[in-house]
């Protein structure tokens, strides 16, 4: 079972490495394992690279997503960004961490959600928010 199973996401957009539980609709557990050869290290910050805090958020809006596409009622749809409520940014994430994830989805409807998303490193918080999102059609993007 692997995160790109579920969702659109692909590298270097992937944020989910492993995907270790999922309840449909209800909750998924995971990890994302930072090797140090993520291109936003050499920039976030030369000398001490750490991951940025939107990017854990991100991680943890990803396995939100997998949660909801693996519920056979949000087949064909896209879980997108409604909003971000309540971040909190605890510890520095830096390469070689093993980044925790687990979020509960909170709320659904037919057109959106809320989930409570934690991200930990050695059971030390690094990351908690509350994350908001709309259902789209998920339909191929037309680039033309």
């Amino acid at each position: 079972m692997r995160a790109d199973d579920y969702l659109p996401h692909r590298d270097p957009f992937l944020f989910v490495t492993e995907l270790r539980s999922v309840d449909p609709g209800q909750s998924a557990t995971g990890a994302w394992q930072l090797t140090g050869e993520e291109a936003f290290f050499a920039g976030h910050f030369p000398g001490r690279p750490t991951l940025p805090g939107v990017l854990m958020v991100e991680s943890l809006a990803q396995l939100g997503g997998v949660a909801v596409l693996a519920d056979p009622r949000y087949a064909g749809k896209l879980p997108l960004f409604g909003g971000i409520e309540k971040a909190r940014f605890r510890r520095l994430v830096v390469p070689g961490d093993l980044l925790e994830l687990e979020v509960t989805l909170d709320r659904m409807s037919a057109r959106a959600g809320k989930g409570t998303g934690r991200a930990t490193v050695k059971g030390e918080l690094a990351c908690q928010a509350e994350l908001l999102f709309v259902l789209v059609d998920a339909v191929p993007f037309d680039q033309g």
